[in-house]
């Protein structure tokens, strides 16, 4: 991870193959869903929308299924690959027996490779989104207090 040689855990992710490299390569259908999703986030559609939208017409997950979980979606507007930056250690292993993984809060150094791979959301709509993301949060907690 030091040396900035990308290492992902998963042979499947929305918008891209993995190359004979390692190397993640985008697939232009896939890629045109990840856009969607983006978009119409963009466009002030939260995530439930967005899964009615993808239900309704018959887009289907990674992995074939019909049914999008609300929790995939906000993921991947979370997710900082569809840029071309790999952020390695974000959960580590704990216990290599169970395999239990937690969320790195700062207990190992996290690495951020840019340029990793060919990215498919610009900076500025992921920027963007991330923002937003940020704001309907904050708006959600104020409503659970009031």
């Amino acid at each position: 991870m030091k040396s900035g040689k990308a290492m992902l855990n998963h042979s499947r992710f929305l918008g891209y193959t993995k190359g004979p490299d390692g190397v993640l390569r985008v697939v232009p259908e896939e890629a045109e869903i990840v856009r969607k999703i983006f978009d119409f986030y963009v466009q002030g559609n939260g995530v439930r929308k967005i899964k009615r939208y993808l239900g309704e017409h018959g887009i289907k997950t990674v992995t074939g299924k019909r049914e999008w979980s609300t929790s995939t979606i906000d993921r991947m507007l979370s997710n900082e690959k569809y840029i071309g930056q790999v952020l390695m250690q974000k959960n580590y292993t704990t216990d290599f027996l169970t395999g239990k993984q937690v969320k790195n809060d700062g207990q190992l150094d996290m690495y951020l490779v840019e340029d990793a791979h060919e990215a498919i959301i610009d900076r500025e709509t992921f920027d963007r989104v991330q923002k937003m993301k940020g704001q309907r949060k904050h708006i959600v907690q104020m409503e659970q207090i009031l």
